[in-house]
């Protein structure tokens, strides 16, 4: 039956690897579970029900989206609440409280009224081709450049905010910038504060992952990314043990292993007010549900050409079999998650990690959305996975993920530029979108001004103005 469903001869997998591959993926974008909720909700008084709601929420919209992915498109790949996406839409939450007056909780439900329109709006485009036109529309050599770009994104969150160490002043530490671009140990010591000594035991744990990947894939082990993730916590929790004088798991004996599903019913569970959005205006709303489109769009469309791209699953014309029912599954995703209670739900780029474990076929995604629907009764467990060891895997990822950029023809500047721009913007603005978005402006720019336009096709055009109107005309 499993090889019925998903063709797993046909894609030269087997089940073992597809499972590991699996595991692989959750373990690298499990930090979601908890950091998502972090990010959407306030803990004043109704924000740890709030919070509940949400943790339940993330588990549970993900794992539907996934589903959808495994069984409809038979892909790799995973998705979840996206980074990015739901930090502005915990932004647009405290504008609607400031605008309104209204409590955190139902401000909260008017920002879910825009997650559903978005992923509605997705699926009917998605189920009239539009998105997979849109995919089409983007050149060739900007399609080549998106994974090299991502793979520098996954690096810089590899070496930076996924490592989980903050200075004194709650600033994210980078490993690059704060440890190795120091003139001197004190300086660096100085900068980080009290967090200097978990500073050091993260770099040299994400270090000492690494390795034990590279070594491991050298010798052609599949399970490299998820036994360097493994060695990486070892160390982690001996270092914690006997230096720090920390139990790592002293947390699992005091954990609450109850989902909290009233939490969840009686403050995000099919909780709409949209009322409380109409009050902000139409005009506001219809510019928030816009950007949500703009930046979930082309984070998906970006997220899924480049992941494909590393795994070899695109034609000789740059497409990706099955790309519409992938982008339908991300519809469903989104919206299952305004249903349950948070932000777009999105094709993660964490699925890379997957992929790379050798991870071919939807048996992937349902092996990680199984592990996140197992996460409502044993996140305690996912939660003592040091941060340091899933950017031992980001990391890895990431570097394998720039080799794409021998497939660009470096004689073509209209080539080039774009993906320099591209490689450059997406790890420091941390956006997919807006990366492709400055990259199909440079190309279409290249292509006017040196008398090429008639190559440039008018839906290329029309996205590149779309993104001007985002970048510069939007408020």
């Amino acid at each position: 039956m499993i090889e019925k469903i998903f063709k797993l001869k046909e894609n030269n997998t087997s089940v073992k690897t597809e499972v590991i591959a699996g595991l692989t993926t959750f373990m690298t974008m499990a930090y979601i579970i908890a950091l998502n909720p972090n990010l959407l909700t306030n803990f004043g008084a109704e924000g740890k029900e709030l919070w509940n709601g949400v943790f339940l929420a993330t588990c549970i919209a993900s794992a539907i989206g996934i589903f959808v992915m495994a069984f409809l498109a038979n892909k790799p790949f995973a998705m979840a609440p996206g980074m990015g996406l739901n930090s502005f839409f915990a932004i647009v939450v405290a504008n609607i409280v400031g605008l309104t007056g209204m409590t955190y909780v139902d401000s909260f439900q008017a920002a879910l009224c825009i997650i559903l329109i978005e992923g509605v709006i997705f699926l009917i485009l998605s189920v009239l081709n539009v998105r997979e036109k849109i995919v089409e529309a983007i050149p060739l050599g900007v399609r080549l450049g998106i994974a090299p770009a991502i793979g520098l994104m996954l690096m810089n969150i590899g070496l930076g905010s996924n490592a989980g160490v903050y200075n004194a002043e709650g600033d994210v530490f980078y490993v690059m910038k704060d440890f190795f671009g120091a003139l001197t140990p004190g300086i660096s010591k100085t900068n980080m504060g009290e967090s200097y000594d978990q500073m050091v035991l993260t770099v040299v744990t994400m270090f000492v992952g690494l390795f034990i990947i590279i070594i491991l894939a050298q010798q052609g082990v599949k399970a490299a990314v998820i036994l360097g993730m493994l060695g990486a916590s070892a160390l982690y929790w001996v270092v914690e043990a006997i230096v720090f004088n920390t139990n790592p798991f002293a947390g699992l004996a005091k954990a609450s292993w109850l989902p909290p599903f009233g939490d969840m019913a009686s403050t995000t569970l099919f909780k709409f007010n949209f009322s409380g959005l109409m009050d902000i205006g139409i005009f506001t709303v219809v510019t928030l549900i816009i950007t949500f489109c703009i930046i979930d769009m082309f984070d998906t469309i970006g997220t899924l050409v480049g992941t494909a791209s590393r795994a070899g699953m695109l034609d000789e014309n740059g497409k990706m079999p099955k790309m519409k029912e992938a982008l339908a599954a991300d519809a469903v995703g989104t919206i299952a998650g305004s249903l349950t209670g948070t932000s777009t739900v999105t094709t993660f780029v964490e699925s890379a990690s997957g992929v790379e474990a050798g991870g071919r076929t939807g048996l992937t995604a349902f092996t990680t959305g199984i592990l996140f629907l197992a996460c409502i009764f044993i996140a305690p467990i996912a939660a003592i996975i040091p941060p340091a060891a899933t950017s031992s895997a980001l990391i890895y990822v990431g570097i394998l993920m720039i080799t794409g950029l021998k497939n660009i023809d470096f004689s073509d500047i209209a080539q080039v530029a774009p993906v320099a721009i591209m490689v450059i913007s997406m790890p420091i603005s941390g956006s997919i979108g807006h990366g492709i978005g400055l990259g199909m402006i440079t190309y279409t720019v290249i292509k006017v001004f040196t008398g090429k336009a008639k190559e440039v096709s008018v839906l290329t055009y029309a996205i590149s103005l779309i993104f001007l109107i985002k970048f510069f005309l939007v408020v």
